[in-house]
């Protein structure tokens, strides 16, 4: 089945505190959006790309893709104010039915084996969520301040979330809600329940200065690596 990776790299790096967003600044050389794409394009070769920027990065964007890339197979649509607004812009151009990735461009040390399973389950079941254990002690906030939650029952979800085309592109035929903080709830919404896969601790976001020194020591482990 075609296949489309939607990468949201909308951020603009205000916890960074920088003037430049998170997803272009640079990890061992290259800009942190780079390593999202590449594994995207090494994990098939008949995948294509939709890369979603703010709308006055747009040009940024299309020079990395110019310098490091097959142009032919990413397309750059403009962000918009939310998150579900920006999904939705890409969206528009999925105009085959597919399988469709959507990834948070910052989270840059995905590998091509989660690339691989989340596109063998969204086949097989229509959606891929992908999801980690915490390992922190969990407390809810109540009306008499907190209690203690069993970990147990808490999952941390990543992307890229990833669906068949035919139930994403009717689920985002809705009016935005605050409650969509992600595909899977706008898929919820929609009345469809989403499958969970078992995610990557590697797989973080890159939303503190720290971050980046932590992507790069993993960036160094994984040269010894040919497999990611």
């Amino acid at each position: 089945m075609k296949k489309c990776a939607i990468i949201v790299a909308g951020g603009t790096g205000t916890r960074m505190g920088s003037n430049l967003p998170k997803q272009f600044m640079l990890l061992k050389g290259k800009p942190v959006i780079y390593y999202s794409i590449k594994t995207f394009l090494d994990a098939y070769d008949d995948l294509e790309i939709i890369l979603v920027l703010p709308n006055e990065y747009i040009s940024t964007g299309q020079e990395i893709v110019n310098g490091y890339f097959e142009k032919k197979r990413i397309q750059i649509a403009a962000g918009g104010d939310t998150r579900f607004q920006s999904v939705k812009n890409g969206l528009a151009l999925v105009k085959e039915e597919s399988i469709v990735f959507v990834h948070d461009g910052v989270r840059c040390l995905l590998s091509k084996d989660l690339v691989h399973r989340c596109y063998e389950q969204a086949v097989k079941t229509g959606t891929a969520i992908p999801v980690i254990t915490s390992k922190d002690s969990i407390r809810l906030v109540n009306s008499n301040g907190s209690e203690a939650f069993d970990r147990n029952k808490v999952l941390l979800v990543q992307t890229p979330q990833t669906f068949q085309s035919k139930i994403l592109l009717p689920a985002f035929n809705t009016e935005y809600k605050e409650g969509f903080t992600d595909e899977a709830t706008v898929v919820e919404a929609s009345g469809i329940k989403v499958s969970l896969l078992r995610g990557e601790e590697n797989n973080i976001k890159i939303t503190r200065p720290v971050d980046l020194l932590i992507a790069e020591k993993i960036l160094e482990d994984r040269g010894l690596r040919s497999d990611v």
